[in-house]
């Protein structure tokens, strides 16, 4: 698959999804609730089922996980009406299940997930989608076939707040983008508590490059995915290196990761991961010839390039849908944007639910998830093999 094909395939399946907005919640019946199975109940699926539990329409109705007191820990959570398995294939035999949450090991996924769709059941896969060139491609093919709704874990294409600020780069508010400044960067080891020594490969499996797709997987996905959102695009070539230079604790993927991609029109984008020091944590810098936006978690500001405080600047961003300016601001500071929204999260299993009763695929679909994934399958590679790498050659031919 060539990369305009993928690019094209994504457009279609972006222009079939529903419109922010335009269906309310209330619109919908919820005399029968999804019932949704947890498949995996560590720290970020056990994490989401209180979610699940607040949002109307959405039962959580069986938890899964190989380890027991992950297992008993996502039931309690998940209260008494939750179902208990240990083997994934026993809670897709279930018939009463409607759609899986899929929140394993990356290496994992596809697998899961490709099971999933044969047992007729939507798919809400958690990030990074899955990993191999072959693998994504399979995944992509079974999900368009199978007619059923499939939900990448990319939380930030559903938060309203990032949804807003690329309506703003759409409409020109920053210019011409040239550059992209992405990093997520933590100071500690990255590690779990584990009870017991036979347990280190299961729970600290973002260690070991078996199971995981390291700091560009677990991290660098999420920017990777809004880039590519932004821009409309796929990534031409990478170019990177990481190492094991801080932690010498016989982890095998790496510590810090530095990447970067080119894009069409010569935009480049580099993603930089730090496990030694966390200063400004998670930040998106998006670059353009009128301005500059920072984007956080939850916040973002604009810079107007080379203007000082005037009305003329404020009126420009308050055309943003949802944006006001609640302060003025001081040059070289930035405005401040409000833009209310819920927890990315909780909005994206919403979403999720959304598109199970409107039967139409989310905008965190397989196709921007495949996309996301190939181009950190790319990052990954570059760094390991220690040269640049297109997407001709890593697309599926």
């Amino acid at each position: 698959m060539k990369r305009r094909d993928f690019v094209m395939k994504s457009s279609a399946a972006l222009a079939a999804t529903s419109v922010f907005g335009t269906v309310a919640a209330n619109s919908f019946s919820f005399d029968k609730p999804i019932q949704i199975g947890v498949i995996g109940t560590g720290s970020r699926g056990g994490g989401l089922i209180p979610f699940l539990n607040e949002i109307e329409g959405i039962t959580v109705g069986a938890c899964c996980d190989v380890l027991p007191f992950r297992l008993e820990k996502g039931l309690k959570r998940a209260g008494k009406q939750a179902k208990s398995y240990t083997d994934y294939n026993d809670l897709l035999a279930d018939k009463n299940i409607d759609a899986v949450l899929i929140a394993t090991p990356f290496a994992t996924h596809g697998k899961i997930a490709m099971d999933a769709l044969k047992a007729g059941k939507h798919v809400y896969c958690e990030k990074t989608m899955t990993r191999g060139y072959k693998e994504i491609k399979d995944l992509v093919d079974l999900a368009e076939s199978s007619g059923k709704i499939v939900q990448t874990g990319h939380q930030y294409h559903s938060s309203r707040m990032y949804v807003d600020i690329v309506k703003m780069i759409n409409e020109g508010k920053v210019g011409n983008i040239t550059a992209f400044e992405c990093q997520w960067n933590r100071n500690g080891d990255w590690r779990r508590a584990v009870p017991d020594p036979s347990l280190e490969h299961a729970i600290n499996w973002r260690m070991y490059e078996e199971f995981s797709g390291g700091l560009v997987a677990e991290l660098c996905s999420h920017q990777i995915d809004f880039v590519n959102w932004v821009t409309k695009s796929t990534p031409k070539r990478v170019m990177g290196m990481g190492g094991i230079d801080y932690w010498k604790d016989g982890r095998e993927t790496y510590d810090n990761v530095h990447l970067m991609y080119e894009y069409p029109q010569g935009v480049k984008a580099t993603f930089t991961c730090l496990t030694s020091n966390a200063k400004d944590d998670y930040q998106i810098k998006v670059i353009g010839d009128k301005g500059t936006l920072i984007l956080d978690y939850t916040k973002a500001w604009f810079y107007p390039e080379g203007r000082k405080q005037n009305s003329k600047v404020l009126g420009d961003v308050d055309g943003v849908s949802g944006a006001t300016i609640t302060t003025g601001w001081d040059e070289g500071k930035g405005i401040p944007l409000n833009i209310d929204h819920e927890d990315p999260s909780k909005q994206a299993l919403m979403d999720f639910r959304d598109s199970i009763l409107t039967n139409k695929q989310p905008i965190s679909n397989v196709v921007t998830g495949a996309n996301a994934a190939i181009a950190v399958q790319m990052g990954i590679d570059a760094m390991h093999q220690n040269r640049i790498v297109t997407w001709e050659e890593s697309s599926l031919l």
